[in-house]
């Protein structure tokens, strides 16, 4: 009934634009990281002029601040509770020299971050294989960032499938099949027009049968106003759940960190229609401003598992807050032994 479908497709491979630039740079991971949020951390940088040796803290020193956090997407309402905390702190410690405060100030990012970091993917107990379903709108860098996860789990020893659900765009199928055939993963996939949950019903079986440790399934990037779309996102829960009750063990929502606020209600939307687990974030090496991250953590608490910093294998990163704090500050980190690690 299925097959792993790419003669169909072989001839349009030439034309999907996938990163063939994997080698590991030099500067480490840290590096990779703090290179590829140079245009993020932009916004940021504007605190050097704030956070100065001898500067006493007063309200314009509060205001300013405040006006910064915003122009770089972390919004009014987290923006808000930031200063209120690290105000209430700094009048407990009797700090009123500003440098000073840059620590306490990163200290407080932290905290907003501490209960969305380092969080593992959710792995299956059982023998059957880990589910991976992947979600977001259009355009987010879905197919991409699977490509990649895909790649970042055959390289730590694990065997992985994919499932080319995303039925609606040809296009998104050719692009997974070749990522597949790139990295010798096998794709399952049907004509275009065919029923999505059909596919991963099938993608599952099949994994299930054959003992992979991960399946990986994308689906049609949909807007969050488009319902008929969102309810095909709740049937392919419930088909899966036909052959494993607790699938899929992670819903993965894929955000573009250059759309700013309207990521929120993004994710306030898919959270309402599937059990979201955890969240990528991608283009943080573009425009995007990277507060965004911070107002994500404040409001949905749920884990941020991975950020996109560029194209290349290694930029896809596991979330690490502490990292992605330095990097914004332009502050150093002594220990990047554990970066990336899983």
């Amino acid at each position: 009934m299925f097959d792993f479908i790419k003669n169909k497709f072989s001839s349009a491979n030439k034309d999907i634009e996938i990163d063939e630039q994997e080698k590991t740079q030099p500067q480490g991971l840290f590096g990779r990281l703090r290179k590829g949020l140079a245009k993020t951390s932009a916004k940021f940088q504007y605190l050097t002029q704030i956070f100065t040796r001898g500067k006493l803290i007063d309200a314009k020193l509060y205001t300013e601040l405040e006006e910064i956090l915003i122009s770089a997407d972390v919004g009014s309402k987290t923006t808000t509770k930031l200063l209120q905390q690290l105000q209430k702190v700094a009048q407990s410690q009797k700090i009123t020299d500003a440098y000073a405060l840059r620590a306490l100030f990163k200290n407080e990012l932290l905290a907003l971050l501490a209960p969305t970091t380092n969080k593992p993917l959710n792995l299956n107990q059982a023998k059957a294989p880990t589910v991976v379903l992947m979600v977001g709108i259009n355009g987010a860098g879905k197919t991409t960032t699977i490509g990649k996860l895909a790649k970042k789990l055959t390289n730590k020893g694990h065997t992985v499938m994919l499932a080319a659900a995303d039925t609606f765009r040809a296009a998104a199928c050719e692009q997974l099949i070749a990522w597949g055939e790139r990295n010798f993963i096998p794709v399952v996939a049907q004509a275009t027009g065919a029923d999505a949950a059909s596919v991963a019903f099938d993608a599952l079986s099949s994994a299930t049968a054959k003992q992979y440790d991960f399946l990986i399934i994308d689906t049609a990037g949909r807007l969050h106003t488009q319902d008929n779309l969102m309810q095909e996102l709740v049937k392919i829960v419930r088909v899966l759940k036909k052959i494993d009750a607790s699938c899929p063990h992670e819903v993965m929502l894929v955000l573009d960190g250059s759309i700013g606020q309207n990521s929120i209600k993004q994710a306030q939307k898919f959270k309402e229609k599937v059990a979201v687990s955890g969240i990528t974030i991608t283009k943080l090496d573009g425009t995007a401003k990277g507060g965004i991250i911070f107002a994500l953590a404040d409001e949905l608490q749920l884990p941020i598992k991975y950020i996109g910093v560029g194209e290349n294998l290694e930029d896809l990163q596991e979330f690490s807050a502490e990292q992605f704090v330095n990097s914004l500050l332009d502050m150093d980190i002594k220990d990047e032994s554990n970066i990336g690690s899983q």
